[in-house]
């Protein structure tokens, strides 16, 4: 039997959640992690995703700019359209006041970067959440 590859075609939230879901398992998280994937303007998903280990448990401004910069070199050297991300944390329970500090630093950062971002998620031990802009606009300076 032939096992069909996996191959979404990522143009909404609901599509980005999905992507998530099926690729990020099992949950559970040792220390916060930032998976990140590149989608072209096709909606097709670069087929390596990438992470960063042993990340801060808050970005901060500093650290968004400079994963921002990585995300806007690599995006124009490899051609593609825009990026996901997905913030990783132990623990369960809804988005807490730091993940959304970390989703709004990294929307600010891609944003002044010129780097179109979608939805940004987040996976915890137990559950994945979308975190839009609107949610944490307030947060941006």
């Amino acid at each position: 039997m032939t096992k069909t590859p996996y191959a979404p075609v990522l143009r909404t939230q609901a599509d980005v959640e999905a992507a998530w879901r099926h690729l990020i398992n099992p949950l559970g998280w040792p220390e916060p992690r930032l998976w990140f994937m590149f989608i072209g303007a096709d909606g097709v998903p670069f087929p390596q995703l990438c992470q960063i280990e042993e990340m801060p448990a808050e970005v901060g401004a500093d650290g968004a700019t400079s994963v921002a910069t990585m995300m806007s070199d690599l995006a124009d050297d490899l051609g593609f359209d825009r990026v996901a991300f997905l913030l990783c944390r132990p623990g369960g329970g809804s988005p807490h006041p730091s993940d959304l500090k970390n989703a709004a630093d990294l929307y600010a950062a891609c944003g002044a970067a010129a780097v179109p971002v979608e939805v940004i998620h987040l996976a915890t031990d137990k559950d994945f959440w979308p975190i839009p802009l609107d949610a944490v606009s307030s947060k941006i300076a």
